[in-house]
């Protein structure tokens, strides 16, 4: 990859790298106004994020339509009604045998008075992968949690679709691996935070940018130091103050891993240098990232937190779906605070740059060290400081992993469960 000088001065005369946001931050594509819908297919459809993308499809049926859904199998039923009421040509659910998938989806098509619906269906371990390689797709919104959404990822790119990438982990963990695999214009970002950043990047060239800042909300223990965290519950940390996730991603924002996963995220994404990208901490969550260019400029992507926005725009890119979400309303008055993280409290950002930094598999270990920790944190067996105490003392004791390929990253993940489990009492 290349890097950048860090002067906002010596900035202006660097080319783009080769693979960089701008081979989608300016891809063209034609409108779809007047064309056929986009055929989506979602990945972690039962999860937040897939449930809010079919609400955007619901509303906007010219633009989408959901042709194929897969999901772990927590919450069948879900999957089940949500197959019958999209009429996805093909369903994917990991947890659960052929006959049980079937008989589920017959019940709840049943239930809705509807007749002769027979989807293909896939389950097991590699449901979300074949799903993501659907040939009858134009886009896949990744939005399952955790590392497991990569090998998925990499289907859906190899099979030329339109990536929207909820799915931090994969990218994160699978690093060059997936950016290779990536075609320019075939990557695009969902996350609130990545998705403003791309947005406001469309206002400069690549030379023009001096840093990325990305918005933190704080998470539920803003403001605390870490002596203040030491005999934090679970309870306490799943009260997110904004948003509504799952128990992995609720738990990320209180640590303030969420976030640092998010830098390491915008630095694929982007090519800006780890040194180049800062945190900032906005309780309000309306400006949701920043982009500060060489001349002085700093421009923001502001709107309520609701993540219908990003998912539209996802789904949609470049083009953007009239009213996805509902905009700020400037006629009541409001304020707007931003803070500096308190690294010492919150070490998961500075501790992901240098595991970033240091290349080879270093954020498989970060983040596959964290799901266990939090697994553990959850089930009583370790406090809250403990997890990113984990994450680092896995990070410490990581073997070599030679060249960066997929088995080497399952094999650096499989090593750091582990060694993380071992550390938990698991």
């Amino acid at each position: 990859m290349q890097q950048t000088p860090s002067t906002a001065s010596s900035t202006t005369s660097s080319p783009a790298p080769a693979s960089t946001a701008y081979d989608y931050v300016l891809d063209h594509r034609p409108a779809p106004d007047g064309g056929a819908p986009r055929r989506v297919v979602l990945l972690g459809s039962t999860g937040s994020i897939g449930t809010q993308a079919i609400d955007v499809a619901d509303g906007a049926p010219e633009r989408f339509r959901i042709v194929a859904l897969a999901a772990g199998g927590s919450n069948l039923d879900l999957l089940a009604r949500q197959a019958v009421h999209t009429r996805a040509e093909a369903v994917g659910c990991a947890a659960v045998d052929l006959p049980t998938l079937r008989r589920h989806i017959g019940e709840a098509a049943a239930a809705a008075g509807v007749t002769g619906y027979d989807p293909d269906l896939f389950v097991g371990g590699s449901a979300a992968t074949a799903v993501a390689a659907w040939p009858a797709a134009d886009v896949v919104l990744n939005g399952i949690t955790g590392s497991i959404g990569l090998e998925p990822t990499l289907a859906a790119l190899a099979a030329g679709h339109l990536l929207a990438l909820a799915n931090k982990e994969s990218l994160i963990v699978g690093g060059e691996l997936v950016k290779r695999a990536a075609a320019p214009g075939q990557l695009v970002p969902v996350d609130s935070e990545h998705s403003a950043l791309a947005q406001a990047l469309r206002s400069g060239t690549y030379a023009e940018v001096d840093r990325l800042v990305v918005t933190a909300s704080g998470g539920p223990f803003r403001g605390l130091k870490r002596s203040d965290l030491a005999h934090v519950t679970p309870e306490q940390a799943l009260a997110h103050p904004t948003w509504k996730m799952g128990r992995m991603v609720t738990t990320n924002s209180a640590t303030m891993v969420n976030k640092a996963l998010e830098v390491i995220e915008a630095h694929l994404l982007f090519d800006i240098p780890l040194e180049r990208i800062d945190v900032v901490v906005h309780p309000q969550s309306i400006v949701h990232s920043m982009v500060q260019f060489v001349d002085g400029s700093t421009l923001a992507q502001a709107s309520p937190p609701d993540m219908r926005l990003p998912i539209a725009l996802g789904m949609g890119w470049p083009h953007r779906v009239p009213g996805a979400a509902t905009p700020c309303d400037w006629t009541k008055a409001a304020q707007w605070t931003f803070e500096p993280l308190d690294e010492e409290a919150f070490p998961a950002v500075a501790l992901a740059k240098r595991a970033a930094a240091a290349g080879g598999t270093g954020m498989a270990v970060y983040n596959a060290a964290n799901e266990e920790a939090v697994d553990a944190f959850h089930d009583g067996l370790i406090g809250f400081t403990d997890i990113v105490d984990t994450i680092a003392a896995v990070l410490e004791e990581s073997p070599d992993s030679g060249p960066l390929t997929l088995e080497s990253l399952l094999a650096a993940e499989t090593w750091a469960r582990g060694a993380a489990r071992a550390r938990c009492g698991r």
